[in-house]
């Protein structure tokens, strides 16, 4: 598995571990961004199975990363959600590491049970 140069140059001596499949193919598609792929050729190319690239596509398509059309995934040519997703992406992975994971869990028995009050009705 390979990187590209940008994450190779952006990284520290320690930093460059094993991206995660949705990385993978949002890394493969952004290093291709003049074309789009089918599915199967996204995984023979990353060398990932059909069912990973499957769910790793309907990840980035939830967060506006790609688009698809008919069979086709391409990388968003909005470089400013890309640019916003690399940026909380490192740094949730360094929070992680420094304080560890959250428990989503814990979270939830201290959430409250109405909106907060600067929310809209349409925003809650």
């Amino acid at each position: 598995m390979s990187i590209d140069r940008e994450t190779f140059e952006r990284s520290s001596e320690d930093e460059p571990q094993e991206l995660s499949s949705t990385d993978r193919v949002l890394g493969f598609l952004a290093v291709n961004d003049e074309k789009a792929f089918k599915a199967p050729e996204i995984a023979r190319r990353t060398e990932l199975d059909d069912g990973v690239v499957s769910t790793a596509q309907s990840r980035l398509k939830r967060r506006d990363l790609v688009e698809h059309k008919g069979q086709y995934w391409a990388i968003t040519t909005d470089e400013q959600r890309l640019a916003d997703h690399d940026g909380y992406a490192r740094t949730t992975a360094l929070l992680n590491e420094q304080f560890g994971e959250e428990d989503r869990e814990a979270w939830q028995e201290h959430a409250p049970d109405a909106p907060h009050p600067c929310l809209t009705d349409h925003e809650a």
